[in-house]
């Protein structure tokens, strides 16, 4: 890319030709590998173009997106370039700056740039690249295009020189420092300007004005708070004199602790809720971020530390190790410049020191969450009111129960609230078995401590039955929301049949044989056959179950097909007659077969009692039953909204429980039962 260079090269080479046969080339295509396909994602990109401001000496970049043009234009008032700057500098590809200029000219700064290919990155989202700069009072200007190096590429095989196309005079703009903009671009323009900041804050940890070094995006500055994670903090171990900093901005933080230097500094953090690392935009917070000279040289060293347990899924963090960039020592990035290399001996004393420091923070953080559990806990006034209840040994049990419930991985903070819940139960549980240890050991006359620990199983087992109960309430909203809408008969039969105490209460466990099954799906087979075309078309499906020792056709019909009783029995006779069939074919020709239609709307012929009373006969001659949709919700809710009427009023347990989902279900009860008793 470099002309001058490039051509300067080819003369001596030429010269040299003379006394050597063997010569080495530089093939353009080795930009495809080195960077014109370096990276991925956006941000990552106009990282490259930061870091280079940051090399200029420059203040203040600014980043500017224009999505109805398609263009992004990166400005900073750096030291800009001359023409021969240009040459020398941006266009040579490989060059190893450090070796002439390891800190910047004006500022001092230690310089990022290493390979000399950061640059071509930018040709990763654009095809159009336009340079313009201004030093000393010399203004000039080029663009580059990614479709005229591959035509060069393709021209001259095994070597080449391009040429970007200089900019006419009337287009420099006047302007301090150095001015990209990218057009053509490869990728459309997704990011918003807060997912821009936000990117590159957590990129950078050199960014604001305290290193004289501001960085805009659409005209709003980037700062710490556009990271986006100090406020979700709870706890927080700090190294170093940049880690104790950033710990400062933790303010919500419940425990902050120094720990003692290492090879690196920053912070590692845990979250309240694990739900907490998980950003708008679904990227994973949940890893530890590596620095080296204020950029991102890591994207997580977490995920390399074989370090299990629930705590890593609350895990987040930055170090920064500049060791990791040491001029005097080889490279120790990847060639996608986004990873370092694992097998370097650097790497895996960085790996191993937070590895040590991770080991650490699981123990101090599983003491944090046990001691938290219990406040947690008793942010919930049942929970508390429960809880002053136990004796001594019991207190010291539930609190073990709260911080163990307290360590579980949820997104959300309600849903720690509902693990409380099923942990008191759980512990009544407990308490219950202990009781029923206990029995063996109490004698017949102490009828005051037989009571209780009778009383306490009666109120166990009644709770656990409420909770079922409450749960096929549920189940049968759900059945009365799928028939309200005809087009869901598929749903409605696989909901039946999950459910068959819908259809009668003792109908518990339904079973049947595999083979059993097979041989009904063939029968049943033969008379889909001789079925009328606009009967097969009506029906929605026939099953059987055997309950109880007595075989059951149900037979569905769609909420909106209207039967009669004769239409319905000659239907119902061949599947009856089918599973006869397959009875005798195993030998139990005499089991009892009752069949159960459900329809969506009365029979035509229950026009008045009389009919209906007639046809309830005529059926039930063939032991056949038949219920609405609406008759069978109806039945179901109120044989199970009595019980729960009546245990409501019964069982000190029950009324806990609910008085807990009460407070899960309230405004701002989520918040109030957080890890810690603290809002996220």
């Amino acid at each position: 890319m470099n002309a001058r260079d490039t051509n300067v090269g080819q003369a001596t080479a030429s010269a040299q030709n003379a006394r050597h046969p063997y010569e080495m080339t530089l093939d353009l295509n080795v930009l495809n590998h080195l960077g014109i396909n370096l990276y991925s994602n956006n941000p990552a990109v106009l990282a490259e173009a930061v870091a280079n401001a940051w090399d200029a000496d420059a203040r203040t970049v600014r980043i500017d997106i224009d999505k109805t043009a398609g263009t992004v234009v990166i400005a900073d008032d750096g030291h800009g370039m001359t023409e021969s700057d240009i040459n020398s500098k941006f266009l040579r590809v490989g060059r190893r700056r450090r070796d002439d200029e390891p800190r910047t000219p004006l500022l001092g700064r230690p310089v990022m740039g290493r390979k000399g290919i950061g640059k071509l990155s930018l040709f990763s989202i654009a095809d159009t690249i336009e340079v313009q700069s201004a030093k000393d009072g010399e203004r000039v200007g080029f663009t580059m295009s990614r479709p005229a190096i591959e035509a060069q590429i393709r021209g001259k095989p095994g070597g080449g020189t391009y040429f970007p196309e200089p900019l006419a005079e009337e287009k420099l703009v006047a302007m301090q420092g150095t001015r990209i903009e990218l057009r053509d671009l490869r990728k459309q323009l997704t990011s918003t300007a807060v997912h821009l900041r936000r990117r590159l804050a957590r990129r950078f940890s050199i960014i604001g004005a305290s290193h004289e070094f501001r960085v805009f995006v659409d005209g709003q500055e980037i700062g710490v708070e556009d990271r986006h994670y100090y406020p979700m903090l709870q706890y927080v171990w700090h190294y170093g004199a940049s880690g104790e900093a950033c710990a400062r901005l933790c303010s919500s933080a419940d425990r902050r602790e120094k720990r003692d230097a290492h090879s690196f500094e920053g912070w590692i953090g845990t979250v309240r809720v694990a739900g907490q690392l998980k950003d708008d935009d679904g990227e994973s917070l949940n890893k530890i971020l590596v620095m080296a000279r204020g950029k991102l040289v890591q994207e997580d060293i977490l995920a390399t530390v074989e370090e299990a347990g629930i705590y890593t899924k609350y895990i987040i963090g930055e170090v920064r190790a500049d060791a990791l960039d040491d001029d005097r020592q080889a490279d120790i990035a990847t060639t996608s410049r986004q990873a370092l290399i694992e097998d370097d001996s650097r790497f895996k004393v960085l790996k191993h020191e937070v590895a040590d420091e991770l080991r650490y923070i699981r123990d101090r953080w599983t003491t944090y969450r046990n001691e938290g559990g219990t406040k947690a806990a008793l942010e919930s006034e049942a929970i508390k009111e429960w809880f002053g209840r136990l004796g001594p040994d019991e207190k010291r049990r539930a609190k073990r129960l709260f911080g163990k419930v307290n360590e579980m991985t949820v997104d959300r903070p309600e849903e720690r609230a509902v693990l409380f819940k099923y942990g008191v139960l759980a512990f009544q549980y407990m308490s219950v078995k202990k009781n029923l240890d206990e029995l063996e050991r109490v004698s017949a006359e102490n009828t005051v401590e037989l009571g209780r620990i009778f009383r306490e199983q009666n109120d166990l087992e009644a709770t656990s039955y409420y909770q079922i109960v409450q749960g096929r309430l549920k189940v049968i909203r759900m059945l009365a929301d799928k028939v309200g809408d005809d087009a869901l008969e598929r749903l409605i039969q696989e909901h039946l049949f999950q459910n068959l105490w819908l259809l009668d209460p003792s109908w518990e466990r339904a079973t049947s044989t595999e083979y059993m099954e097979q041989r009904v799906t063939t029968e049943f087979g033969k008379v889909d056959l001789s079925l009328p075309e606009d009967v097969r078309r009506g029906r929605v499906d026939i099953k059987y179950r055997t309950t109880g020792g007595k075989h059951v056709i149900v037979e569905l019909k769609r909420a909106s097909v209207r039967t009669e009783t004769l239409e319905l029995m000659t239907q119902v006779d061949r599947y009856r007659q089918a599973l006869r069939d397959c009875l005798a074919s195993v030998g139990k020709p005499d089991q009892d077969i009752e069949t159960i239609c459900v329809v969506g709307r009365p029979l035509r012929d229950w026009r008045d009692e009389i009919g209906r009373r007639e046809s309830r006969a005529t059926l039930a001659g063939k032991d056949i039953r038949v219920v609405t949709y609406q008759q069978l919700i109806e039945g179901a809710e109120l044989a199970y909204k009595d019980y729960l009427d009546a245990s409501r009023s019964a069982g000190e347990l029950i009324r806990l429980l609910d008085r807990i989902d009460e407070e899960v279900a309230s405004d701002g009860a989520g918040a109030s039962i957080d890890a810690d008793g603290a809002a996220p």
